[in-house]
């Protein structure tokens, strides 16, 4: 029987809830604000991690691009936590990326209702 998750997958799993955890407790920079790790994109050989993240609050690009910098500033202390936290050979290369997923299926979702809204009213007015 196969298995259900790769390896590959299970790690990813459990690098996004260990990075979450740290981001959460440890990474203490003002600037930053609430951060959610969306997802983790590892390479087959374990080697390479992209990190989506997004930021709770509403926030120009220019406040996602230094939240982005500050993250990725902060990758050689998040890796040490990590391979702390973690029991692997190597601990992945982290990079940081934003994460725009959820921004844009808000954006999709109001686009519907205001669709839906306006052929009710034109139906009924």
């Amino acid at each position: 029987m196969a298995k259900a998750f790769s390896r590959t997958q299970r790690v990813a799993q459990e690098l996004q809830k260990e990075i979450a955890i740290i981001l959460q407790r440890e990474i203490k920079d003002p600037r930053l604000g609430m951060v959610t790790v969306s997802g983790v994109d590892l390479s087959r050989d374990l080697v390479y991690a992209k990190i989506f993240v997004t930021f709770l609050n509403d926030q120009d690009q220019q406040q996602i691009d230094q939240g982005i910098r500050i993250l990725n500033d902060a990758v050689g202390f998040i890796r040490t936590l990590v391979g702390k936290a973690m029991r692997l050979r190597v601990v992945p290369q982290l990079t940081f990326v934003y994460d725009n997923s959820l921004v844009e299926g808000m954006r999709m979702s109001n686009l519907v209702t205001d669709v839906v809204r306006k052929d009710n009213q034109r139906h009924n007015g």
